[in-house]
């Protein structure tokens, strides 16, 4: 079994996005100190929630805003994308995460996650598509996955896209608010994390896909709203982190046909303090790399290759809608050894990336898209 590091944070705000105000903490077992290495400068100011970001070659940025605007920053001017779909914006449902093909110099196309009203039932739900940019217009448009059913619902839609080295897109889709029905089903969408093909076929080696009336794509289960997921190109692995309930936030490593646990093994309580369940752990699920206490409620995610920054070279960024901060965790070995507090007081970070100048960018709720400097 992996060692487990508790997290712990002195209780000093009252924002909360999933987030919690701890009954009781644990002991500390890596105290988080502030850095006072780093600055921030503005680079795309006046954006209300850059949900997701990614650059273009020519150094231009693609940004989402939840509202279901998706904004063209080129030369200093924001221009806003036309042909955008149609999004179910409700509570954390809206235009989500946004990517490059790995193949984008060959085919172009763009890869979207959002909330679609689109199919079965009242509401919506999370959906993946692929598009292609031409001027600043979206064309050439496929939805290559909607969950359902649609649910009135506004929480845990997720949604995350990370690819592997061999063709795969995979996202995550939260359980929607469905805790003791969909994420432990694989007869049902939501709490998982997915696995396709680039053009949205199924891989024929999914690990579900002959098991009766199961999804074909999920490719783990048992998570309940993965805001955060990278291809760790370090060890060729997929990595997320989620939102707890009242505690238990948790970084998971994905393994083809997991169960990550959710609701059944927990770290967290309900918000009322009642307890979800009385087991932290279960024979065949899988225990988180790491897990908070209490919530930072952990958006977006990024790992530091860039020789930009000798200090946090190799070291996962996180960004904390509660407190406000970007945190770094410094790994030994798939270890957290250390972590560190940056622009404290910032803002809500929900977006990081690693540009190609080897710059750290974030997006920040009500300020924009910031560039990580040294002071």
């Amino acid at each position: 079994m992996k060692r487990i590091s508790i997290l712990v944070l002195p209780f000093f705000l009252a924002i909360s996005a999933c987030g919690q105000s701890p009954n009781e903490q644990k002991d500390n077992d890596i105290p988080i100190t502030t850095s006072n290495s780093y600055d921030h400068e503005v680079i795309v100011p006046d954006l209300i929630n850059p949900w997701g970001m990614v650059f273009l070659p020519d150094g231009s940025m693609l940004i989402t805003e939840k509202e279901g605007k998706l904004i063209h920053f080129s030369k200093g001017e924001k221009i806003e994308v036309s042909g955008v779909p149609e999004v179910y914006n409700r509570g954390q449902g809206g235009l989500l995460d946004i990517q490059l093909s790995p193949n984008y110099s060959e085919d172009r196309f763009l890869y979207i996650t959002y909330s679609s009203s689109e199919g079965e039932g009242k509401g919506g739900n999370t959906a993946l598509m692929s598009a292609q940019l031409e001027g600043n217009q979206l064309i050439s448009q496929k939805v290559l996955y909607k969950a359902s059913p649609n649910t009135t619902k506004g929480q845990h839609f997720g949604s995350r896209i990370a690819f592997d080295t061999e063709g795969h897109v995979f996202f995550s889709a939260g359980e929607r608010g469905e805790r003791d029905i969909n994420p432990q089903d694989l007869t049902r969408d939501n709490g998982k994390i997915y696995r396709l093909n680039l053009d949205g076929s199924i891989p024929k080696d999914n690990p579900f896909i002959n098991q009766p009336s199961a999804k074909p794509a999920i490719w783990s289960y048992g998570h309940r709203n993965p805001q955060g997921m990278i291809f760790n190109s370090t060890t060729n692995e997929i990595w997320v982190h989620e939102h707890g309930p009242q505690g238990g936030d948790e970084i998971n490593i994905i393994k083809k046909g997991a169960n990550y646990g959710w609701p059944v093994i927990t770290y967290g309580v309900n918000y009322s303090g009642t307890d979800i369940t009385d087991k932290t752990e279960q024979e065949g699920m899988e225990q988180p790399l790491y897990y908070w206490i209490p919530s930072i409620a952990p958006s977006g995610m990024a790992l530091v290759t860039s020789s930009r920054y000798p200090d946090l070279k190799g070291s996962l960024l996180v960004g904390s809608l509660k407190f406000v901060y970007l945190e770094a965790l410094h790994l030994d070995n798939n270890q957290v050894v250390k972590r560190e507090k940056l622009l404290d007081g910032i803002g809500r970070v929900r977006s990081i990336v690693q540009g190609p100048d080897g710059y750290i960018y974030a997006g920040v709720e009500g300020v924009g898209v910031i560039k990580l400097v040294k002071k």
